[in-house]
C-alpha cells in the first residue's frame, strides 16, 4: 500500500511474497537463456552447408508444372544465393529444367520452394540439386 504525504510517495509494507517468487523465476529464467546461448555460441562446431531437398508436390499451373520442394541446410553455417536446378529427365536426357535462386537458408533449418517446368514430370525422374551458395 502507497501513501502520500506532501508529494511523496512511501511504500507501508514490506514487497508481498508472490513479487519476490516472480523476480526469482524471472532472473532464473533470463540466465538459463544466456547460458545456453553462450553455451550454443562456444560449442557449436561451424559446419559447411550441406543441402538435401525433397519433392514435395507436383501441381499444374497455367504455363506448365510446379514441382514444389523443401531445402534443408543441415550444415550449421547460413548460405546465401542458394541456387537450386531442376530437371526433368527421361532416358538419361534431360527434356526441361528449371531454376530457383533463395536469398538464404539459415544453417540446421529448412525453406521451401518451387520451379516451373513447361513439361510434365508425371512418370518421369525429377531432379533436384543445389547448384552453390554464396558466404553471407
Amino acid at each position: 500500500m502507497t501513501t502520500s504525504s506532501r508529494n511523496r510517495h512511501t511504500e507501508a509494507v514490506d514487497p508481498h511474497w508472490a513479487e519476490w517468487a516472480t523476480g526469482v523465476v524471472s532472473a532464473v529464467i533470463v540466465l538459463a537463456m544466456i547460458a545456453w546461448i553462450a553455451g550454443e555460441t562456444l560449442l557449436q562446431e561451424d559446419l559447411p552447408p550441406r543441402f538435401s531437398l525433397t519433392v514435395t508436390a507436383v501441381t499444374p499451373v497455367e504455363n506448365g508444372h510446379r514441382v514444389e520442394f523443401d531445402i534443408l541446410n543441415e550444415g550449421t553455417l547460413t548460405a546465401a544465393a542458394v541456387s537450386v536446378r531442376g530437371e526433368i529427365m527421361e532416358q538419361g536426357q534431360p527434356i526441361d529444367d528449371a531454376e530457383v535462386t533463395f536469398d538464404y537458408v539459415a544453417g540446421k533449418s529448412k525453406a521451401s520452394g518451387g520451379v516451373v517446368f513447361t513439361e510434365d514430370p508425371a512418370g518421369r525422374d525429377v531432379q533436384l540439386r543445389a547448384m552453390g551458395y554464396t558466404d553471407p
